[in-house]
Parts: C-alpha cells; structure tokens; sequence
C-alpha cells in the first residue's frame, strides 16, 4: 500500500467500563474503497466515531490529508450515518434541511441566493430530482434522504467519505442504485472511502480493499476475492456466508492471530 490517508495505530476505546475497540492497527488507502465488516457489536460505529473524533481513544489516529498533511479540519471528512434523527413534527423540507446545514443565519431569515444554488448543485451531484428539493422531509423514502445526506456529505469536496450502513432499510433496488452512485462519485473525483456494511454482495462488487473487525480487532485485510471466502467469513461470523467473485488483483490477505 502507497501512503495511506489515514492510519490508526494501537487505538482502543473503553465505553462505560467495557472495552469496545482493542489496539486496532491499520490504514486506509488514499482514493480506494475500503469495506469494513463484522457483526453487530464488534467495534465498526465506535470506530467511525473515533476517526471522526466523537468518541475518545487511546493510541494514534493521523490523517495525512493532501492539504497540509495536519490534522484535518471538518470541510475535509464527510459522513452519512445510518439515520438522521429529526424531529417529525418540524415542518422541514428537503431544502429546508440543507439550508439549516449550509448557512449561518436563521432559516426564518430566508434561504440566500448563493446557498439555494448550492443546494441545487448538491441535489444534482447525487442525480436526485430536483423537485424533491420541495418536499416534506417525513414524507421522502429513506433512498431518497441517503441521496440528499450523501450530497451533503460531499460539500465541500472532503478527501474522507465515512459511511455507517448508509442504505440500511432500503429497498434493495434503492440500495442498488445507491452503491452504483458511490463507485461513481468514488472514481470521478478520488475520495477515499470508509464503508461498513452487512450486505456482502455490496463489498463484493464496490469495495477495493475489506477490513474484518472481530471483538474489536481488525482480525483480517485484504481484497474483496481474498476475503469473501468460505474459510475468512466463517473466522468472521462464525458461519459460512458464501464465496463471492471479485477482478481485483491486490496481494493477499493479511491475517493476523492473537
């Protein structure tokens, strides 16, 4: 691997007297891909949180950013969580909510030129319907806000792009068509991705590089076709999940043992 954008070294993270990540080492390679992946409760959340620095850790977390290779300010981390939590009852529309996020003055105010055209540039970076721009945010399907969540991530042009199971409880062809966009938007502009996800037929297709986080350990690494086997998904999640065909040709996987 070239120069990572960010490595982790030694990082462990203690939650009200438990133990949630323990010494995870490893790096994620600049403009690449990179699936994380492992059951529920074994440390992937925790992890995005203290990349994001949201939850306290032990160890090294350095980003080596292209700007000035210094820890990097927020403009360049995007994040899309696996839900937004707001308040129904608020009635936001779509441009409501970007604009809340955008400009510095009070929505009451009125939405400001420059901030409406950005808006607008947001909504059609991520190929949605402008006319989703007026409506109710209770009333789009959860596809339609990853959509808008994902263009707000990407503003302004971030060098990391973290997503927590960003299509968790859309439909499939949502889902589909979700991914196909990340790959785009991964290949036009070079943003460097940090993906966790369930669905492996995902990673299979759209990741470059795969973490395997096992009770707060990265257990295993290494590309898609090296990890999604029998043997690697059984040491994952105990069970095995099926072989899943990848045309990539990194080196091998790189396990480590206790």
């Amino acid at each position: 691997m070239s120069q990572p954008l960010l490595s982790l070294r030694d990082v462990h993270v203690e939650l009200g007297g438990v133990r949630i990540l323990k010494g995870v080492t490893t790096g994620i390679e600049r403009g690449k891909i990179t699936a994380l992946i492992g059951l529920n409760g074994s440390g992937k959340t925790t992890l995005l949180r203290a990349i994001l620095n949201e939850s306290p850790y032990r160890g090294e977390i350095r980003f080596h950013c292209g700007h000035d290779h210094s820890r990097p300010t927020p403009e360049h981390i995007g994040y899309v969580p696996q839900k937004l939590n707001i308040d129904v009852r608020l009635p936001l529309t779509v441009r409501d909510l970007l604009a809340l996020a955008l400009q510095r003055w009070p929505l009451f105010l009125g939405i400001r030129r420059r901030t409406n055209e950005l808006i607008e540039l947001i909504i059609k970076r991520v190929n949605a319907r402008p006319d989703l721009l007026d409506k109710p945010v209770e009333k789009i399907s959860g596809g339609e806000l990853q959509r808008v969540l994902l263009g707000l991530a990407l503003q302004p042009e971030p060098e990391l792009l973290l997503l927590d199971e960003p299509a968790a409880g859309v439909d499939f062809q949502t889902d589909h068509h979700f991914y196909e966009l990340l790959s785009d938007v991964n290949r036009q502009t070079g943003v460097t991705i940090l993906l966790v996800s369930h669905e492996l037929s995902v990673v299979s297709r759209h990741a470059h590089h795969v973490l395997c986080l096992t009770d707060g350990q990265i257990r295993c690494e290494g590309s898609p076709g090296e990890i999604l086997t029998s043997e690697s998904l059984k040491g994952i999640f105990g069970s095995d999940k099926g072989v899943f065909g990848h045309g990539s040709h990194d080196h091998g996987p790189q396990c480590k043992h206790e």
